[in-house]
């Protein structure tokens, strides 16, 4: 593949909001190698929510200027004779934060963060599923990954990491109960999930119908995908020596039973991807490869493609809440 000149999204300083905001296009040459690195002509990169945030300087450790994106797939161009021509795909927390990211046409990144793609992904559903089904996955190899006879509860599970959550959790076999605000779970999952639809429901309600769907035995794993807003409903979910992951919140303060934590023997595992780089990220995400490779896993529908010219349509309808899922192709 011939190394072009190529356009790249460039952010030159942090702003305070998504109306300032005023990514430049510029013509990125193709750049230079240090030993050890390869350089990925990038096809398809996601844009998450986190993305945007740290475009406008929220998430910590972002520098400027930079290119943003975190997650991508495309084809190795140049470094190691070994992967020249291999379709690859990726993500990490420090792509797109403390080194230039996807959303452009030339990626550099270490060898050592090079995996194949699984073929039966197109590039614009590789380029979709990195921080989604990273924080899925990292939730639940910290909190002991999901196992048959379990019941794991995914709150927000119409979100992106919430959808992943319920599709890990039901590939390992275990019973899935999604909260969320809607009466039917309609994204892919290998097996049956139970729904609660919690709209207008109390924390009391939502534990209720979680015995009743657990046949008494309360949720072995929580993954709470919003934070504050299911805390107090999650806490009385739990089983006697269950786990609730949490990744996001509304508000930091929250109402703390001491006593319940105790006596209850439960976990609270805390998850921040940023914490991971693209060698740790990508050794994650493909711990997940063969799942999509046998369908028990799906990438997520791409509901909208942007050419980069269109980058601040694209961060608005993100930082809005969309649920749909954006991708830039390059």
């Amino acid at each position: 593949m011939q190394k072009e000149n190529l356009r790249a999204i460039r952010l030159n300083a942090k702003v305070s909001s998504i109306d300032e905001l005023s990514p430049l296009i510029e013509m990125q040459q193709p750049p230079t190698l240090n030993q050890g690195e390869a350089l990925v002509r990038v096809v398809s990169a996601g844009v998450n929510p986190s993305d945007v945030k740290a475009a406008l300087g929220i998430m910590p450790k972002a520098i400027f200027p930079r290119i943003p994106g975190r997650d991508f797939a495309g084809v190795v161009v140049d470094g190691s004779s070994a992967w020249l021509g291999k379709a690859v795909w990726g993500s990490g927390g420090d792509i797109g934060i403390t080194r230039n990211g996807s959303h452009a046409g030339w990626l550099v990144l270490p060898e050592q963060a090079l995996y194949e793609k699984p073929q039966n992904l197109s590039f614009e559903e590789a380029g979709s599923v990195g921080v989604p089904f990273v924080t899925a996955y990292e939730g639940f190899r910290r909190s002991g990954l999901p196992k048959p006879g379990q019941i794991v509860v995914v709150m927000g599970a119409n979100g992106k990491v919430g959808q992943a959550a319920v599709q890990i959790a039901a590939m390992n076999g275990a019973q899935v109960i999604a909260v969320q605000r809607s009466d039917s779970f309609s994204a892919f999952a290998c097996s049956d999930v139970s729904v609660i639809n919690a709209k207008d429901l109390g924390a009391e309600q939502i534990a209720e119908q979680v015995q009743q769907l657990s046949n008494g035995k309360g949720a072995n794993i929580i993954y709470n995908t919003v934070g504050s807003a299911y805390f107090e409903a999650a806490n009385k979910s739990l089983a006697k020596g269950g786990t609730q992951i949490f990744i996001a919140t509304q508000d930091r303060a929250v109402p703390f039973d001491i006593f319940t934590f105790y006596r209850g023997m439960h976990t609270f595992v805390g998850i921040d991807t940023l914490a991971l780089d693209c060698i740790e990220s990508i050794k994650l995400l493909n711990q997940l490869k063969s799942g999509f490779e046998s369908n028990q896993l799906k990438a997520f529908h791409v509901d909208q493609t942007f050419a980069i010219d269109h980058a601040l349509e694209a961060y608005k309808l993100v930082l809005s809440g969309s649920p749909k899922r954006v991708v830039f192709n390059l």
